[in-house]
């Protein structure tokens, strides 16, 4: 089951599991539509392809809720800041 990581690791952009506009690679790297769009589609941590994130709603939200660990890191954070 995908953990539905709450925010982007790049931006830090709130994204509701129960919404589109979350792209992931296999390893749940979680970017917002427009940072995977500048990242081309790949992810800087695995090199893995970004791919649409289903979204998770209704019954299956309520039985199963989203993450609520936060993954974004600043630039200055990573080395690149």
């Amino acid at each position: 089951m995908l953990e539905m990581r709450p925010d982007c690791e790049r931006c830090g952009t709130d994204l509701p599991a129960d919404e589109a506009g979350a792209f992931i690679c296999s390893f749940e790297c979680t970017y917002c539509a427009p940072c995977a769009e500048a990242l081309d589609d790949r992810c800087p941590n695995c090199g893995g392809e970004l791919m649409d994130r289903p979204a998770r709603v209704d019954e299956a939200l309520a039985r199963h809720p989203a993450g609520t660990v936060r993954y974004h890191r600043p630039a200055a954070a990573r080395g690149q800041g």
